[in-house]
């Protein structure tokens, strides 16, 4: 925590979803992250370059660290219930997953780290409200006072050139 007068730290969140690698190591640079925490409970993704060891490579590249923290991650019944819009299984799913002792160790990992430095939680949905790493960032501001920033990635070129007005 930090003395009084002080800023709290800062601990970001992103969503790769709609975006490239190239995007969000943009908006992770911009803020100044250092380590990027993959809270994902399966670090894989049809979308390129956002797999774990490509993801990994990707960020080596760019200065920015990389820890996966799977006991972090929500178990696939839980993305299920949240993709299905049932958030009382989601949250019972997803909290039952955070009182592990492996999850309690993980979240003591993560906590070690953004303490360190600029940390990001990463996961797919965009929309932080409908991800769990807000929970997450919730526990994480509970135990050292972080302030949480969501962070977004622009939008892949392909998507953004249909608004382009120019003839």
């Amino acid at each position: 925590m930090s003395a009084a007068g002080d800023a709290p730290p800062r601990l970001f969140t992103i969503g790769y979803e709609g975006a490239d690698v190239a995007r969000v190591i943009d908006a992770l640079r911009a803020a100044g992250v250092t380590t990027l925490l993959d809270v994902r409970d399966a670090p894989i993704s049809r979308k390129p370059g956002f797999s774990k060891r490509a993801l990994e490579a990707a960020l080596a590249a760019a200065g920015i660290a990389y820890v996966h923290l799977r006991w972090l991650g929500n178990p696939k019944p839980g993305r299920e219930a949240g993709r299905a819009g049932d958030i009382p299984t989601y949250h019972r799913i997803y909290f039952a997953r955070l009182a592990t002792p492996e999850a309690q160790a993980q979240l003591a990992e993560a906590d070690a780290i953004a303490g360190k430095g600029s940390a990001c939680l990463l996961c797919y949905e965009r929309d932080p409200a409908l991800c769990h790493r807000t929970i997450l960032a919730g526990k994480l501001r509970e135990r050292s006072g972080y302030a949480v920033e969501d962070l977004f990635a622009s939008a892949l070129r392909e998507d953004s050139s249909k608004f382009n007005v120019e003839k």
